[in-house]
């Protein structure tokens, strides 16, 4: 059974860190990127991070570009987010999602270069 599931979510005021986590089973992780998405109500989902299958390549949405860290652990099956500075706007459900590919591609900002989605976790930043 594929699973993608995150955890590390929660209420955070504004200017304050958490850590967001997702544990992969049933699939072949270290062989593939992945990334992070985010939706707030209304919207669409949009693209927050990716790292390659390696953790040597890294990408960020301009909007988070010098407040969150992506990385990954291999013997784990896990990708991490570190999200800092936190903003009202960066309130949403976020996604952890396993790329179809293993290396940077110019497409890794897409919803649809992802085939496996977790259930989201929910962040909310009060101000």
């Amino acid at each position: 059974q594929v699973q993608l599931v995150e955890s590390g979510g929660g209420l955070v005021q504004t200017g304050g860190s958490l850590r967001l986590s997702c544990a992969a089973s049933g699939l072949t992780f270290n062989s593939y990127a992945m990334g992070w998405f985010r939706q707030a109500p209304g919207k669409e989902r949009d693209f927050v991070a990716a790292i390659s299958w390696s953790g040597d390549t890294t990408d960020y949405s301009d909007s988070v570009k010098g407040r969150f860290t992506i990385s990954r652990d291999n013997a784990k099956n896990t990708v991490k987010l570190q999200m800092n500075s936190l903003k009202p706007e960066d309130t949403a459900v976020y996604y952890c999602a396993r790329n179809t590919g293993g290396s940077y591609s110019s497409s890794w900002n897409k919803a649809f270069q992802y085939g496996y989605w977790g259930q989201g976790t929910q962040v909310t930043v009060s101000s």
